[in-house]
């Protein structure tokens, strides 16, 4: 029995909608043409839309006219009638009474929150409570609480299950945990709140974004009606509790039944259900809640009169109205109901159970990964068991991995990894600082240090001091099918278990043992089987560069390399990743007429400037690269017009004058990473020099041919060594002799090995017929015999031996043919 049939013995009443006018396969296969090499596992974070809803859409927008509601045309009478329908069927979708619910549309879920925040009528005596599950749009209301004197604290739900749409009133289904309380000022108290009761929010979501857990719903009526009982007796349980449920994740599947828990106040957007429009959320919100909000600004759309000279405005009674600022995307609220048209024809419960399916599944698979050495792969979060239910977990798989020793792999590391597989997933704490916190064991001390330690949402930094910082989330939407799972496994599998390559272990072995003193070093130095094979100096940083046969040095490297970058006008670094029509520049530098001169096919003219220009702007500026600090010179507005066409996009040009830029790195880096050093260097990311093997390069080639006869794939990519942007290239030897080298001489120059250079996806761009492309190779084969901890090394990164008493001097060259003699003790 092969691994789809196991699956389909099992859920095969789950999977697949067989009740359905279409199959998964058909559904993907007319609907989701795009996803033919793709495996999108980010659903959570946005899900995709129908090729066949886009069609409808673009059809209905081009037959009809739709013109501005607030107008009394024909045109705009037809708008006034898709948006009430819109509203029916959102109100519909939760099974909520429109005599006791309004749907306010707003530009989103955050929108939505930032709406009851503003106007919900906070004071000295309310409270607010969030479960520690909570977006940080949820928690961001908070500072309305606090900052009208109320009381704010998280909570911990244990226990908390779906009940599968059965009303239970039992206080025993869960445990409220509470955290300190917050109480930021002191605030006066308002004349008319002495007397009277406080308004307080509960806010929880429908599924937490991190775990996937699904909360119960009964928490809405528990909260409204036992606060004093499920709190303990806190003074801070008094007053008239209102609920606010986040819906944004759990909507589609399983949105809420507003007719047995009546939540005061749903938040949801439109792109996380049926993938378009982006833009478009809405407040679901029952009437009696609608009154109490206090709301003061008014705009067009939201009043019936107002005078202009004097302090007069008569605001429109339609709750919808009253919130709706400006006009609404009415052109967008007439896309949902072709998404609906989708949900309808599949019914919600179907989705449920087929997302439901590939979660277990992939929960299972995960769990059962072991390395060789027994210990497991895997670490879930959330305690979603793994019997099949419905109702229990939505639709996410939230994890880390592990070494075989028990240290982490780093979540950035597998999301690397996995889009050069053609996985998009999404990895870090999703904007959910709580979850996180939680199930990471992260205390408050960790998350300050991590803080100073440079770490913030969005970075590289994905352990410190041995913790994961994040986690990887896997999460599936209506169109995903068991083959993007199967894929995924696939990918773990291969990836992340397996015994350390020779290159592991090599590298291993050399972090462990104690640096060589530079004393003797030419007394260590081997007989020569390599020889200097081209030199390449790169002017402006991530453009092109140019091949010489010999060319002077610099206390910074290469004279002149890397000395010039392009700036936006925001003051962004602009890099081939972003930019990759910099990869069309040309240079080249005459020594003797002291010119840079620059090419673009999008410029017709060349570009001259002088080495000593007098094209300065005058005076210098200050900027930091990586931390550091570099004056600059900038240029004027003609030269910096010619990159602004040459790349598509206004920018400067700037040269690195002076820095106080100390190279260093911590002697506790990870190997594979540079050793303390202190260089100069210009505008280059990590040394002075970059040295590639041709035999390394021939290996490569060798692997992407062998890869690509095995796939039966076409021809074979052959990879140039200028792909890797070295500055210099060595021939002879042995494919990764390099790796080993500690120390070496070429010519008469001495230099030291900072390690190995971790290379990213700017390998994997090429140019071909004057156009820029990009592919996942060479990247992915090198991932699969280059990668350590967490970086994928290809050619050494080098400095001045900075101890050797025969120290570079201003009449330094070097040379092609320039033979090299490594130190490899």
């Amino acid at each position: 029995m092969d691994g789809k049939e196991e699956f389909l013995k099992e859920f095969g009443d789950f999977y697949g909608y067989p009740n359905a006018p279409k199959s998964i396969d058909e559904i993907r296969s007319t609907e989701f043409k795009r996803l033919e090499d793709t495996v999108y596992l980010d659903h959570a974070g946005a899900t995709l839309y129908s090729e066949l809803q886009m069609e409808a859409i673009f059809k209905d927008l081009t037959t009809t006219v739709y013109g501005n509601p607030h107008s009394q045309s024909d045109s705009s009478s037809a708008t006034s009638d898709i948006v009430r329908e819109a509203r029916r069927q959102v109100l519909d979708y939760c099974n909520a009474s429109q005599k006791d619910y309004k749907c306010i549309f707003t530009s989103g879920a955050t929108a939505a929150l930032k709406l009851i925040g503003e106007n919900f009528p906070w004071s000295c005596k309310s409270t607010f409570m969030y479960t520690m599950e909570n977006h940080n749009s949820v928690l961001g209301l908070r500072e309305y609480a606090l900052n009208q004197g109320a009381a704010a604290f998280a909570v911990d739900i244990n226990e908390a299950v779906d009940q599968g749409g059965a009303s239970r009133s039992s206080l025993t289904s869960f445990k409220v945990i509470q955290h300190p309380v917050q109480i930021r000022n002191e605030a006066k108290v308002l004349e008319g709140e002495l007397t009277g009761d406080a308004y307080n929010l509960f806010a929880f979501p429908s599924e937490c974004n991190f775990s996937g857990m699904r909360f119960g719903l009964d928490l809405v009526n528990n909260v409204k009606q036992n606060a004093e009982k499920i709190l303990e007796g806190s003074p801070y349980s008094k007053g008239h509790w209102m609920v606010l449920i986040d819906a944004a994740k759990g909507f589609a599947a399983q949105p809420p039944d507003l007719s047995l828990y009546p939540a005061d106040f749903v938040v949801i957007s439109f792109y996380k259900l049926f993938g378009y429009p982006t833009g478009l959320g809405a407040l679901i919100i029952r009437n009696d809640a609608a009154k109490l909000l206090k709301k003061t600004y008014f705009s067009g759309g939201t009043v019936a009169a107002s005078i202009a000279d004097i302090d007069f405005v008569r605001r429109r009674e339609a709750v919808e109205e009253q919130f709706e600022d400006g006009t609404i995307s009415f052109l967008s609220i007439a896309s949902i109901r072709h998404g609906f048209k989708i949900f309808n024809t599949l019914t919600t419960s179907a989705m449920c159970w087929h997302t439901m399916s590939l979660t277990k599944f992939l929960k299972r698979k995960l769990l059962a990964l072991r390395h060789e050495n027994g210990e497991s792969v895997c670490t879930l979060y959330g305690n979603c068991p793994l019997k099949v239910s419905r109702h229990d977990c939505g639709s996410i798989v939230s994890f880390n991995l592990k070494r075989p020793d028990g240290s982490w792999f780093g979540h950035r590391e597998v999301e690397k990894l996995a889009s050069l597989y053609g996985i998009q997933l999404r990895t870090g704490c999703f904007c959910n600082p709580g979850a996180c916190a939680k199930y990471l064991g992260l205390s408050h001390s960790d998350l300050l240090s991590n803080l100073e330690a440079g770490h913030v949402c969005w970075d590289d930094n994905d352990v410190i001091n041995g913790k994961p910082t994040g986690a990887v989330r896997v999460s599936f939407g209506y169109m995903s099918t068991y083959e993007d799972a199967k894929k995924f496994i696939d990918f773990i599998r291969s990836s992340f278990i397996s015994m350390p390559s020779e290159f592991e272990k090599r590298y291993l072995l050399r972090s462990k043992s104690i640096p060589c003193p530079t004393e003797g070093f030419e007394d260590r130095l081997s007989s020569s089987a390599c020889h200097l094979k081209s030199i390449t100096i790169y002017p402006i940083k991530s453009c092109a560069g140019f091949i010489v046969n010999s060319w002077p040095l610099s206390d910074t490297g290469l004279q002149y390399d890397r000395e010039w970058l392009l700036k936006s006008l925001t003051g962004e670094i602009l890099t081939q990743k972003k930019v990759p029509e910099m990869f069309l520049i040309k240079t080249f530098i005459n020594l003797n007429q002291q010119i840079l001169s620059v090419e673009s096919p999008h410029c017709k003219r060349k570009l001259q400037i002088k080495l000593d220009s007098n094209s300065y702007l005058p005076g210098k500026e200050e900027f930091y690269l990586q931390s550091q600090r570099y004056e600059v010179q900038c240029y004027e507005n003609e030269i910096n017009q010619w990159f602004s066409d040459a790349v598509g996009q206004p920018c400067t040009l700037v040269r690195c004058c002076q820095s106080e830029y100390c190279f260093s790195l911590n002697k506790n880096r990870s190997m594979g990473m540079c050793r303390d050093v202190n260089s100069k260097v210009n505008f280059a990311n990590e040394a002075q020099f970059l040295l590639i093997s041709e035999e390394s390069v021939s290996d490569l080639n060798n692997r992407l041919c062998s890869k690509t006869q095995k796939l039966s794939c076409g021809a074979p990519p052959n990879v140039n060594p200028m792909r890797f942007r070295p500055n210099l290239v060595i021939s002879g030897g042995e494919p990764y002799a390099e790796d080993g080298w500690r120390n070496l001489r070429i010519g008469n120059t001495y230099f030291s090995s900072l390690g190995g250079c971790n290379r990213c996806q700017m390998i994997n761009f090429y140019q071909q017929t004057g156009q820029v492309k990009k592919t996942n190779e060479p990247l992915a084969t090198l991932a699969s015999y280059r990668r350590i901890k967490g970086k994928i090394l290809f050619g050494i990164l080098l400095r001045y031996d900075p101890g050797n008493k025969a120290r570079l001097d201003t009449n330094s060259w070097l040379k092609v043919g320039d033979e090299v003699h490594p130190n490899s003790e």
